[in-house]
């Protein structure tokens, strides 16, 4: 193996030199987009772990399928920008990445996969370092408490040390993340806050979507332009938050799904959105989601089709009837238009403002759109403040659906027995369908 001069400074550039040479045992990151958080989190694993030969590394999301376009394109970015790229095997089955002259491995999991992800391990040297990325999905903060003891493990010889690593962006400041690690002082943690300003490898055209943010939604611009805590005073949904919800067999005639859709093509995404609805106890849990620009209506037909929901019910924005003809065309064949009239938007929120919405983690752009959805500070002509038409695609799409939900009245399983030979209804959901 050659050996050859890098100059880090130049590659990794300013404003991350504590972040770098952290080793207490929580390296806590916040910060917004466009701040190199991940490029620098990746490009300084890579280096660590080529300098000390023993250390491996564990990267974590909430879903393992998320891996290979994020964090694993990252630390595969991070080898060719430090120029080592030949001294790396990466393989995507299994998911990982070898560093050829010594072996150390670089292994991806998921929360998802809570037994494989405890049991973890090495074949050489030691698990001691743990990259957490988008924490923000983690929902639930005794999901952490398992890895965390469960990774790194065992006694780790000096000069090596164990280090946990979490990088996300700050969407709510409700998150079990800021009370942890940020609310309180402690020798064992440390935390950063970054943003775009301290990136100076963005061009010109990277600022000025930033500084256009900072003008058309202030505070889309405090989370992903400044890395700020996100807050909930004047948002248009505030009865949410993130997390899963496991709906016992006893309870499952009280819930209901439902699934909207919301076109775009250049400027704004299609926003599709599955959730279910207990009427009963007023709540909503948001379960899958997809969100594209440049979707042709093939696209969405196909994306449907392979998310299982080709045959359900699915509200999508009447203003596309010509869409919601190739949809049918294309085997959606339940497409319906939307109910749009006067004060339809107001109507829908005000109704959906009467249930609590669970977000599951893995539906990002919800979350997204969700901590960023807020009224306009101008009342319109008739006095009225209306939301701003703004971060709004997936809970337009929620909107649309929900139209359904007041026709959904759950009635508890019946189990009949007729006897003489009649037929039997056993456990059947919602009354007689005949």
């Amino acid at each position: 193996m050659t050996t050859s001069e890098i100059k880090i400074s130049a590659i990794v550039g300013q404003g991350y030199d504590e972040f770098w040479n952290c080793k207490k045992r929580y390296r806590v990151l916040k910060g917004g987009k466009g701040s190199k958080k991940s490029a620098t989190t990746a490009l300084n694993f890579i280096f660590r772990l080529m300098k000390e030969k023993e250390s491996n590394l564990l990267v974590v999301r909430q879903v393992m399928n998320t891996h290979r376009d994020s964090t694993y394109a990252q630390l595969k970015w991070a080898q060719e920008r430090l120029g080592v790229s030949q001294y790396w095997n990466n393989t995507v089955s299994p998911l990982e990445m070898v560093y050829k002259p010594t072996g150390q491995k670089i292994i991806f999991r998921g929360f998802d996969d809570v037994l494989k992800l405890a049991s973890t391990t090495v074949s050489m040297g030691y698990l001691n370092y743990v990259w957490i990325e988008e924490a923000f999905e983690i929902a639930n903060e005794s999901d952490f408490d398992k890895l965390d003891l469960s990774v790194p493990r065992g006694s780790i010889p000096k000069p090596y040390f164990k280090q946990t690593t979490i990088t996300f962006n700050p969407w709510s400041e409700t998150h079990w993340l800021k009370k942890r690690f940020f609310d309180v002082s402690s020798p064992f943690v440390e935390t950063f806050s970054t943003n775009y300003l301290c990136n100076e490898f963005l061009d010109q055209t990277d600022r000025l979507v930033f500084e256009r943010m900072k003008q058309t939604n202030r505070r889309k611009y405090e989370v992903a332009g400044l890395g700020n805590w996100g807050i909930s005073e004047g948002l248009v949904f505030e009865n949410w938050s993130v997390g899963e919800i496991q709906i016992p067999n006893e309870e499952e005639y009280m819930w209901k799904s439902f699934f909207g859709l919301d076109y775009g093509y250049t400027n704004d995404p299609t926003a599709f959105v599955a959730f279910k609805a207990n009427p009963t106890q007023k709540q909503i849990y948001i379960y899958n989601e997809f969100y594209q620009k440049r979707m042709l209506n093939c696209d969405i037909a196909n994306k449907i089709k392979e998310l299982g929901f080709a045959k359900e019910r699915i509200r999508a924005d009447c203003a596309e009837p010509k869409s919601n003809d190739d949809l049918r065309r294309l085997g959606i064949g339940r497409i319906t238009p939307s109910v749009k009239g006067r004060d339809s938007i107001l109507n829908g929120i005000s109704a959906i403002c009467e249930y609590h919405i669970t977000v599951k983690p893995s539906c990002v752009n919800m979350i997204r759109e969700l901590s960023s959805y807020v009224y306009d500070e101008k009342p319109n002509q008739n006095g009225m403040k209306m939301p701003k038409d703004q971060e709004n695609h997936l809970c337009d799409a929620l909107r649309y659906a929900f139209e359904d939900v007041k026709f959904f009245k759950p009635k508890k399983e019946m189990d009949v027995h007729i006897e003489s030979g009649d037929i039997t209804k056993n456990d059947f959901n919602g009354g007689w369908d005949l």
